[in-house]
């Protein structure tokens, strides 16, 4: 924040010292103007009332967005972003700590599971096939290629490994979420009671069926989900801690279960997701 405020003061000064430039600048120059429209006439009648319209006309025509910066002024403010850059970055091990503090350990639920995922015996990877393996009937997904965690609540920490992996979606939902009918009414992006990550042919954040775009689209390797169920509060970001997008939920109104979709894709696709537990 003292760093922050230091950028804004130096912002802060630079308009205020080009405005007034440009003040005295258009003062000066109705002055002139004045004074050799009148020189040597002696009629000096309504003289105030022009000057201040000179000025006003000359202040009105003048584009602020014209200004610059100085060489040395675009210097200190690049110092400043660089050493602010350079703190932020600074505290990745602090947070990495503090996030690491939240985490919790997730494990999958394969009766859940469409049957064409294989899921481990410790719960902690899931695997996209193209085969339809004969599982029991439960309440399980029989349209999208999902699985949900175990009941879970309060405030976690996850990291999802997903090298090589060319589709994925993944992200939090509630156990109400349609698990059999149409397509669309069981994936994570479309609907209203999920906080999801899409990565395939633009990378995007989704809830309720809104898109928004990520800061950034290459070298996952990890993704991380923090959320926090007091705070309604669903934070993703990748593995260095760079965040990507934040849901701010206000009150979630039922326990979370993590979401791993995914798919085949004629076995193009076929890398496990695995959670990575600390």
């Amino acid at each position: 924040m003292k760093k922050y405020k230091e950028m804004q003061r130096v912002l802060h000064e630079d308009c205020r010292t080009t405005f007034l430039e440009m003040e005295e600048t258009a003062t000066v120059q109705a002055m002139d103007h004045l004074i050799t429209e009148n020189r040597g006439s002696g009629v000096i009648c309504c003289a105030d009332l022009h000057f201040i319209g000179r000025v006003l006309e000359i202040l009105t025509s003048t584009q602020p967005g014209l200004a610059k910066l100085d060489e040395a002024k675009a210097d200190q403010l690049l110092g400043l972003s660089n050493n602010l850059l350079l703190f932020i970055r600074s505290q990745n091990p602090t947070a990495k700590r503090l996030l690491n503090s939240y985490s919790t350990e997730v494990v999958l639920d394969p009766t859940t599971a469409h049957p064409k995922l294989i899921i481990s015996s410790a719960g902690d990877c899931a695997i996209c096939t193209d085969v339809w393996h004969d599982v029991p009937e439960h309440e399980r997904f029989d349209t999208t290629l999902n699985v949900l965690s175990v009941l879970n609540s309060r405030h976690h920490y996850w990291e999802v490994d997903v090298v090589e992996k060319i589709y994925w979606e993944l992200g939090l939902t509630y156990s109400s979420i349609p698990k059999k009918g149409q397509k669309e009414d069981c994936r994570l992006g479309p609907h209203s009671e999920t906080w999801c990550l899409e990565y395939f042919d633009g990378d995007t954040a989704w809830h309720g069926g809104t898109p928004h775009p990520l800061p950034i689209s290459a070298g996952f390797h990890r993704i991380a989900i923090l959320c926090s169920f007091s705070g309604g509060l669903v934070t993703f970001g990748v593995d260095n801690t760079t965040p990507l997008y934040s849901f701010f939920a206000g009150t979630f109104t039922d326990p979370l279960h993590l979401a791993l979709p995914g798919h085949d894709l004629q076995g193009t696709n076929s890398k496990p997701f695995r959670i990575c537990q600390s």
